[in-house]
């Protein structure tokens, strides 16, 4: 699923491969898909995005913007897979396809849900829009930000539904959200009620720095980039290392359902107090 260090990895290889090339063809849906959303009919694409140059990609929060020559933007959201295909391989699977004038092309696949919405850049989806408006992690204004909306939650909250539920922090998601526990050494059934402030510190900093390291490796290994390979970040906490030891401690990882997603931790690092 795409989460802010997928989001950015992606913007910067479409700004490497795909920025100058000219749209030939665009394919709507070769089967439909009932989670799949489209602004109008995708079979209309084509027409609006023949002929037209990418210019540039650009990232925040969980949504991606490949900018065209001829002022539309096509915006992908959470939960749609990409792939570039030099050669423009032969593919029978997708939500959308397009085919660029050198032969190559640009698949899109959704597997759960996803969007894949050409607009004018006046789209006001409220994902989209949060996402537009959201204070990067990497900038000197993050840390107030983060600070002031803490100060403002309920004490009832879990660290987990504080991070990523409420489009608080867009591009924190459940995927993001185990290794930045972990690092922090906080319970995602954690209240923030009954931390100290040393605790929303430590939060705020493993926040900021494994979301940095994540983004400066391409990627988590547990989702695949433009090409199909996995992320260079390797994962503590994720369905890649259940099986094996906490890489802090040695200990066991546990995992359960949590807040609509699974949650993974340690039980020594992470004590639930």
């Amino acid at each position: 699923m795409l989460e802010l260090p997928e989001v950015l990895s992606f913007s910067k290889q479409f700004n490497r491969t795909t920025a100058g090339r000219r749209i030939r063809a665009v394919l709507p849906p070769s089967k439909p898909h009932k989670f799949c959303w489209f602004a109008g009919d995708p079979a209309d694409y084509d027409i609006r995005m023949r002929g037209a140059v990418v210019t540039s990609a650009s990232g925040f929060g969980s949504q991606l913007d490949l900018l065209l020559d001829n002022g539309l933007a096509l915006c992908v959201s959470d939960g749609v897979n990409l792939r570039f295909l030099p050669g423009g391989e032969a593919t029978s699977d997708y939500q959308l396809l397009i085919r660029f004038e050198d032969g190559s092309a640009l698949v899109f696949t959704v597997a759960m849900y996803g969007g894949i919405v050409l607009h004018d850049e006046s789209y006001d989806n409220p994902y989209y829009q949060k996402s537009k408006a959201a204070v990067s992690p990497f900038c000197d204004a993050f840390e107030p930000y983060f600070r002031a909306l803490f100060l403002a939650s309920k004490p009832t909250l879990s660290a987990k539904a504080f991070l990523a539920t409420e489009q608080r922090f867009p591009g924190i998601g459940n995927g993001v959200l185990q290794d930045i526990l972990l690092n922090a050494g906080i319970h995602p059934k954690r209240k923030i009620g009954s931390f100290t402030p040393e605790d929303e510190t430590r939060l705020l900093e493993a926040t900021i720095g494994t979301l940095r390291e994540m983004t400066e490796l391409g990627g988590r290994d547990t989702e695949k980039d433009l090409f199909g390979n996995p992320g260079g970040y390797r994962t503590k906490l994720s369905k890649n290392t259940l099986a094996f030891p906490c890489p802090l401690c040695g200990g066991t990882i546990s995992k359960e359902a949590y807040l609509g997603g699974a949650v993974y931790y340690c039980n020594h690092c992470q004590p639930l107090t």
